[in-house]
């Protein structure tokens, strides 16, 4: 697993699984998705990029199947 926090105001950090080819993405305010079948390359060019919110817009956001954090823990009446 590789990671890297980013000086993001939407992205707190990013993650990537290489084995399972997997974006992890943690949002500062809605927290952890997974997205699949990423590759590596978008991965490198994600921790590079000037504007990781600009970034994630452009090249990850409806371009690969999402799924929230499986181990996420949900609080609250509608959790």
């Amino acid at each position: 697993m590789r990671a890297r926090r980013l000086n993001s105001s939407m992205i707190d950090r990013i993650g990537y699984d290489e084995d399972q080819r997997i974006l992890i993405v943690t949002f500062r305010d809605t927290g952890k998705y997974l997205y699949h079948d990423v590759p590596v390359s978008t991965f490198e060019a994600f921790c590079e990029a000037l504007s990781a919110g600009a970034f994630f817009n452009l090249h990850v956001k409806d371009r690969f199947r999402c799924s929230r954090d499986p181990d996420r823990k949900r609080f609250g009446p509608n959790a």
